[in-house]
C-alpha cells in the first residue's frame, strides 16, 4: 500500500513538471536527491557500522544475554502467553537493547526474529496475536536512552551540543512506551471480559 502510494506522488510530481515546463528542474533534483542520499549515507554508516559492531561484540560476550535474564521478569509479565523459556523472549531483550541506544538499525535483526518465533506459535498464521502487538507497541515506542542516530546527524549537521537531546528523548519514548503498553492491556482487558 505504502508503495502504491508513494508511486502516486513520484507520478503527480512528473506530470505537475512536464505540465509546468519544469522538466529540467525535476532532472536536478532527482540527481540532488540522488546525491544527497549517498552523502548522508556516507556520513551515518561509520556511526551505524561501530554501534552495530558494539551490539555484535556485546552479543558475543553475553551481556545482551545477561541484559536478556534481568528483563525476563517484566517481559514474563508483558507477554504472559509465553512460556518462561521461549526463545522469542530473549530476542524481544536483544531489540529492547538495541532500540534503549538508539540503534534502530541493529535491533531490526532481532525484531525480525522475534517476530519469526511469535509467529511460529500463532495459531491464526494470518492475524497477529497478542503477544506480536505487545512486541509491536514495544519495539515501536521503546524507550532509547542513547539515541545514537539521532546524536550523529545533529552531529554530522553541526550541532554546538548533539547530545543534549538524551533527556527528552528518554521522557518522549518513556511516555510513548507507557501510553502503548496501558492501552494494550486496557484493550486486551476488554476484550477478554
Amino acid at each position: 500500500m505504502v508503495s502504491i502510494i508513494w508511486g502516486f506522488f513520484i507520478f503527480v510530481g512528473v506530470f505537475f513538471s512536464i505540465v509546468t515546463g519544469n522538466v529540467e528542474a525535476l532532472n536536478n533534483q532527482i540527481l540532488k536527491g540522488a546525491s544527497d542520499g549517498i552523502g548522508i549515507l556516507m556520513e551515518m554508516l561509520p556511526v551505524l557500522v561501530l554501534w552495530t559492531g558494539v551490539m555484535k561484540i556485546a552479543e558475543d560476550a553475553g551481556i545482551l544475554q545477561k541484559f536478556s535474564n534481568l528483563v525476563r521478569p517484566v517481559l514474563r509479565k508483558l507477554f504472559p502467553s509465553l512460556d518462561k523459556n521461549d526463545p522469542a523472549l530473549g530476542y524481544i531483550a536483544s531489540n529492547i537493547a538495541a532500540n534503549a541506544l538508539g540503534l534502530g538499525s541493529a535491533a531490526t535483526p532481532f525484531g525480525l526474529k522475534a517476530m519469526d518465533e511469535l509467529q511460529k506459535k500463532n495459531p491464526k498464521k494470518d492475524t497477529a496475536t497478542e503477544a506480536m502487538i505487545t512486541f509491536l507497541i514495544l519495539n515501536t515506542g521503546g524507550v532509547t536512552i542513547i539515541p545514537t542516530t539521532v546524536i550523529a546527524l545533529r552531529l554530522m549537521h553541526g550541532s554546538a551540543n548533539p547530545s543534549e537531546i538524551i533527556i527528552t528523548s528518554i521522557l518522549a519514548t518513556a511516555c510513548s512506551s507507557i501510553s502503548g503498553l496501558l492501552l494494550d492491556y486496557v484493550i486486551r482487558k476488554r476484550k477478554r471480559s
